[in-house]
């Protein structure tokens, strides 16, 4: 049996320090368990944490090996290879892979039970792959999806019209990557249709403006990383935003990367759509109306990842 106040990280660098300490903060959890292949590291970030506790709530922070994770309710899989000089993207998934085998092997062993969500990238396909190496039930294996993306969206959104961002209402689904697209045709402003909105808000002037939005969306990792070397800050929040949903049992929707079986007409595929979040992992994947350009968008984002997944070799633990 689980324990949902137990959660574990794999891979503790930029991106899973961080999401570390964001989960110290969130009083969720009463346990966290670090590991990384490089045991020095997780050892010091754990000290680390830990001397931040006397300011917060009690908790048990400690780095470990695998068989810590025994009765994690929750294991966060944020470890991966960062690409070669040289090496096709084709050639990092691989590598990715193999390194996503052998975690997914530890982890099934001593924790068959948990919920696995999945932030390494390319995270659509790397959580296609977890799930088809562990053999885990699909609402139990979730990627971060296009969370962050949507998070980026509605900030831009937010600023454009001067509304507060928690205000506006829209989704970027399809892969978390470059052939993502914004839901226009659903967006609104705290229930308002957006193109309803935006004349009447004085401050964008034209639907257009807000179009061109999805391409800052998608050019923000890129320009982070050229400023400060990674993103960090904004994926562990995302993070956290989904491991609430899961240890309060809220049901909330969120673009989490999960398995689709027949929505939009797409099977054997994981990609980033709208879900109910919760106790269980995805209790419900939402297949909700889509123009017809944004549907076309979606198969075309669909056989992208396709593509990418039916180049790798996978063998099931």
């Amino acid at each position: 049996m689980t324990d949902i106040r137990k959660i574990g990280i794999v891979g503790i660098g930029n991106v899973g320090a961080t999401i570390g300490y964001t989960l110290m903060e969130s009083k969720l959890f009463s346990e966290m368990v670090l590991i990384d292949l490089n045991a020095d590291k997780a050892h010091g970030e754990a000290m680390d944490l830990n001397h931040c506790l006397p300011f917060l709530s009690p908790m048990q922070i400690y780095s470990g090996n695998y068989n810590d994770l025994e009765n994690a309710g929750i294991v966060i899989i944020a470890a991966g290879v960062g690409q070669k000089p040289g090496e096709t993207r084709i050639d990092l998934l691989q590598r990715n892979t193999d390194v996503l085998r052998s975690i997914t092997e530890r982890i099934a062993v001593v924790n068959p039970d948990c919920i696995l969500l999945i932030v390494t990238n390319p995270v659509d396909i790397l959580t296609y792959v977890t799930l088809k190496l562990s053999g885990f039930p699909a609402n139990r294996v979730i990627g971060s999806g296009t969370v962050l993306d949507t998070a980026r969206l509605k900030y831009l959104v937010g600023e454009k019209l001067d509304v507060d961002p928690r205000n506006v209402h829209s989704f970027i689904i399809g892969e978390h990557g470059d052939s993502e697209l914004a839901v226009w045709s659903g967006a609104n402003v705290s229930g308002i249709n957006i193109e309803d909105y935006c004349p009447i808000c004085d401050h964008c002037g034209h639907m257009e403006e807000l179009y061109n939005l999805h391409g800052y969306v998608k050019s923000s990792a890129y320009e982070i990383i050229r400023g400060k070397g990674a993103t960090f800050y904004a994926i562990a929040q995302a993070t956290k935003r989904i491991v609430e949903a899961i240890v309060r049992d809220e049901n909330t929707i969120l673009p989490v990367s999960t398995y689709l079986d027949g929505q939009y007409g797409l099977s054997d595929i994981c990609m980033s759509i709208p879900a109910v979040v919760g106790r269980s992992g995805v209790k419900h994947v939402l297949d909700f109306p889509l123009s017809d350009a944004e549907h076309a968008s979606l198969m075309k984002s669909a056989e992208i990842l396709k593509d990418a997944a039916d180049s790798l070799v996978l063998t099931k633990i």
